[in-house]
């Protein structure tokens, strides 16, 4: 069996990849591994369990409530809430295990099972090494330890979840956002109700779009994934910008007054200026990605914040904040993490702090994000190639210093191979668009024929 744990979680189209007896399977393996870690102490083990709202986590948080209890974990059930409320709930209600049904920006016939440890804080991939492990000797004949009578775990029905969250994002702002007319991108996910309620309270005018979730619809030509609706409805409303969360909350893009895409970086750019400030940017450092944008990088030399950056993945800037005790990290893809106030990305908190600075400052989403220049980036799939040999082809490794050599100062490369599909991804960033789509396109020509 290969490795189950992605990036993220473990994720593929429900009840297919991701069947009832895999979801019941891996929760009492999680319950097992925790209280074998230690996590337990000695006390009677609390999960949180919630979901976004697509029709498979209905049979999904089915199984998973049942796996956890069968486990002897009780269980605090708290429907459909984003990612980082099952995060935040779970450290502050001083639960054992998290866990949320959700896959993210995947379209609906996906879904996918994400575990926190205790503190709301993802597990390590050697906890969930051993997840696999142990679900798996369960799968070829090794028998659970099974509590019994009052031994068997209890479930609630958790219904003050939503407000305990709302109350959190509300009371971790700055300032308050009144005066500002804001558009809402809710994804028809898991913040449809949430942050339209979260800005509401913080003063700002709201109008909202993807927030009638129905269990089919969710990331359905809207959210960050498709901007095209959210910069529509900002222009027709002469909203001051607009904010868009995918499935489960996690991210946050967000749009200026013109319809034009502010995207991670640019988000990162305002709020470590902001945090710089405040005096809350510890080291003065801010984790990005090698994704991340070369304008962001030259935007924070100018401004004279440090950037440390990581692998592709919000777990990877996560482990160097947490490793660094850095406040500030996230993804060119609205991945934000503001370490003081979430154990991961939050898209709700990320939008409600972009709204404060410009509530704070007086001006507007654009001039703000033009603290960096966004430089064109061209990124290339090449799919069907050995992946392993990227890194050891002196084909390759030829072309990409003659790439180099040619960009100079002024871009740069980047090959790396995808964590889950057969292909190696080509980025290039240049000043001009034309020069970086000529040679991604040279570069990925020498990827199919050296790797090929």
């Amino acid at each position: 069996m290969g490795r189950l744990f992605g990036t993220d979680g473990v994720r593929g189209v429900a009840n297919a990849d991701l069947t009832a007896e895999l979801a019941l399977g891996l929760s009492v393996a999680a319950a097992h591994v925790l209280a074998e870690a230690g996590t337990f102490e000695g006390h009677r083990p609390t999960a949180v369990v919630g979901r976004d709202p697509r029709a498979s986590g209905e049979f999904l948080e089915a199984a998973v409530v049942a796996g956890l209890a069968s486990a002897g974990v009780d269980v605090l059930r708290v429907g459909v809430l984003p990612t980082p409320a099952v995060a935040y709930l779970t450290g502050v209600l001083g639960a054992d295990i998290g866990v949320m049904l959700s896959a993210s920006h995947n379209a609906m016939p996906d879904n996918g099972i994400k575990f926190f440890a205790r503190g709301g804080h993802k597990l390590a991939d050697e906890l969930e090494d051993r997840i696999e492990t142990v679900y798996d000797q369960h799968r070829t004949g090794a028998p659970w330890a099974r509590p019994t009578g009052a031994g068997v775990g209890r479930v609630t029905d958790y219904t003050e979840g939503f407000e305990r969250y709302v109350a959190h994002l509300i009371g971790v702002l700055p300032n308050r956002l009144d005066g500002l007319k804001v558009v809402l991108d809710e994804a028809h996910g898991a913040a449809a109700y949430v942050s339209p309620e979260a800005f509401a309270r913080a003063g700002a005018e709201v109008v909202t779009i993807g927030a009638d979730p129905d269990g089919l619809n969710i990331n359905d030509g809207c959210g960050s994934t498709h901007l095209t609706l959210l910069q529509a409805a900002v222009v027709e409303n002469g909203a001051d910008f607009g904010i868009a969360h995918d499935g489960d909350a996690d991210r946050c893009l967000a749009v200026d007054a013109q319809g034009n895409e502010i995207d991670g970086d640019q988000i990162l750019a305002v709020l470590a200026l902001a945090m710089r400030d405040a005096g809350q940017l510890r080291g003065n450092t801010v984790v990005g990605t090698v994704m991340s944008n070369l304008g962001f990088k030259m935007a924070m030399e100018r401004e004279g914040i440090e950037l440390v950056q990581t692998a592709v993945g919000d777990r990877y800037v996560l482990e160097s904040m947490k490793a660094e005790g850095y406040a500030l990290g996230g993804e060119q893809s609205g991945h934000v993490i503001v370490l003081d106030h979430a154990t991961t990305g939050d898209g709700t908190l990320t939008g409600l702090m972009l709204a404060a600075r410009v509530a704070a400052t007086g001006r507007t989403l654009a001039e703000l994000a033009g603290v960096m220049r966004r430089l064109p980036q061209v990124l290339v799939n090449v799919p069907d190639v050995d992946k392993s040999r990227v890194s050891t082809s002196a084909e390759l490794a030829s072309a990409v210093a003659e790439a180099e050599r040619e960009l100079g100062s002024t871009g740069r490369v980047l090959l790396r191979k995808s964590g889950t599909e057969p292909l190696v991804r080509v980025m290039v960033e240049a000043a001009d668009f034309g020069q970086a789509q000529a040679i991604a396109g040279r570069l990925a020509d020498v990827v199919k024929s050296a790797l090929g």
